[in-house]
């Protein structure tokens, strides 16, 4: 038997490494920390000064407790709503005294106190004045009653509605000759209250000359001036429909019935001391105050003859 027969086949391993050597390397020196570094690190907890906890995409810190209860109101907020209260308070109040002394405005409700059957009746009397006969006006507790009480009383709703028809009237009376534009109505409009106002300060100033003791106001005056627009609108209407002749015509008894009406209420008003006695009293001062009464009542014709006739062609 031969005995290498079944000898096992020599395995190929690697060869054996060499033994380690026994010196030591030495350990590298740690590195020196920069002096002036660019940016703090503060991903690590408690590093670069900041507080534990928060580091990069670390929750925020919970809100301090306010020292208020929840829901009440900052004191601070209370006294700055309480200040500007107090001041738009007392803003209103110095606007409602310089209104109230150039213009009255509770003054201003008794002239508007007016109904429909005022209306019809003091647009029948400015008309035909001729048939009425009472013209005192009357009093209650030393104040005159409203209007809607007394026919004799003035009042402006009947001068501001006449003056805003006259202006329509005349744009209407524009359009029909091909003569309208927003301009020319709005130099109407303007022109016609520029006269209402030069007149009113020319009675005033006659008022003051001839030192006429009356208690006739501004606002009357107004008011007062103000009723011949109402012959106006008419006169213009009837020359819409009937030509210059029916102008003429309606327009001239229109002029006459204001004149009329003007007489009789003035002449209550500037001549209060005759009317009071009964009596006429005679005098220079006494006669300066008819000749005021009748160019007054005299200017109303002119005023509507100035404002209507170029209006129609």
């Amino acid at each position: 038997i031969n005995p290498y027969k079944y000898r096992q086949p020599a395995l190929n391993l690697p060869p054996p490494l060499p033994a380690a050597s026994k010196r030591r390397v030495p350990a590298a020196a740690p590195r020196m920390a920069d002096p002036h570094p660019l940016f703090d690190d503060t991903s690590a907890a408690g590093g670069g000064g900041s507080p534990p906890g928060r580091g990069f995409a670390s929750p925020p810190p919970p809100p301090a407790a306010s020292p208020f209860p929840p829901g009440a109101a900052f004191p601070v907020s209370s006294l700055a709503v309480a200040y500007g209260s107090s001041l738009a308070t007392q803003g209103l109040d110095m606007v409602d005294r310089n209104i109230n002394r150039f213009i009255p405005v509770g003054r201003l409700k008794y002239y508007f106190a007016v109904d429909t059957v005022y209306v019809g009746k003091k647009l029948g009397l400015l008309v035909f004045p001729f048939v009425h006969q009472d013209w005192q006006v009357r009093y209650q507790q030393d104040a005159p009653v409203a209007p809607r009480f007394d026919v004799n009383a003035p009042d402006l709703y009947i001068p501001v509605m006449a003056f805003i028809t006259y202006v329509l009237v005349a744009g209407l009376a524009l359009g029909t000759q091909n003569r309208f534009s927003p301009d020319s109505l709005g130099l109407q409009a303007s022109s016609a209250l520029a006269w209402l106002l030069l007149e009113v300060v020319t009675i005033l100033f006659g008022l003051y000359v001839v030192t006429v003791t009356t208690d006739l106001t501004t606002i009357d005056l107004v008011a007062f001036a103000g009723y011949k627009y109402v012959g106006m609108i008419i006169g213009l209407i009837a020359g819409l429909v009937f030509g210059r002749a029916g102008y003429y015509a309606v327009l001239s008894w229109c002029c006459l019935s204001i004149f009329i009406f003007m007489i009789r209420t003035l002449r209550l008003k500037l001549l209060a001391e005759a009317a009071a006695e009964g009596v006429l009293v005679r005098g220079a001062k006494n006669q300066l105050r008819m000749y005021l009464t009748v160019a007054i009542a005299a200017a109303q014709p002119l005023f509507m003859y100035w404002l209507t006739y170029h209006l129609l062609r």
